[in-house]
């Protein structure tokens, strides 16, 4: 829905529709979270109060040779100007920097991360099994952590 190729009137009907239902809370999650800057800059009457705004952050590492969103740091860079409710996906969760992943995501103060691994078999480069669990652990200083069932293959979870 937030991709630059989407109408701003698609995603404006959308929004529209949201307001009708003041009570929901919407979670919108994008790859392109620069263009929820645009539209809270933009359209400040069309977006509905009750709104999770949320990205997907697999690394901290440059993506270039996997994915064609914009990169982890320009995502990370957009989201520390949404002013309001955060939240961060780390899935499909690919080798990182331990300190600074924890300084982006600390940074976005997201009310949650949920964490996934790669389920579908992408042969992504995973990172081991102790520097999720201290992703894991250095997180829940600061926020809820939702850890997905698939990522058990990487890490045994306790409780």
């Amino acid at each position: 829905m937030w991709a630059d190729e989407v109408p701003d009137d698609w995603i404006l009907k959308v929004l529209q529709h949201c307001l009708k239902y003041p009570l929901n809370t919407y979670l919108f999650q994008s790859k392109n979270p620069k263009r929820f800057l645009d539209f809270i800059s933009n359209y400040e009457d069309f977006i509905p109060h009750n709104v999770i705004w949320g990205t997907t952050i697999e690394t901290n590492r440059d993506l270039q040779n996997i994915s064609k969103a914009p990169s982890p740091y320009q995502r990370y860079s957009m989201m520390t100007w949404i002013e309001g409710k955060t939240m961060v996906s780390i899935e499909r969760i690919m080798d990182f920097d331990l300190d600074v992943m924890v300084e982006w995501i600390y940074a976005i103060q997201p009310e949650f991360v949920s964490i996934g691994a790669d389920s579908k078999g992408n042969n992504l480069p995973e990172p081991p099994a102790w520097k999720v669990e201290k992703l894991i652990e250095e997180l829940r200083k600061f926020t809820e952590v939702k850890v997905k069932k698939n990522l058990e293959r990487i890490v045994k979870m306790e409780g």
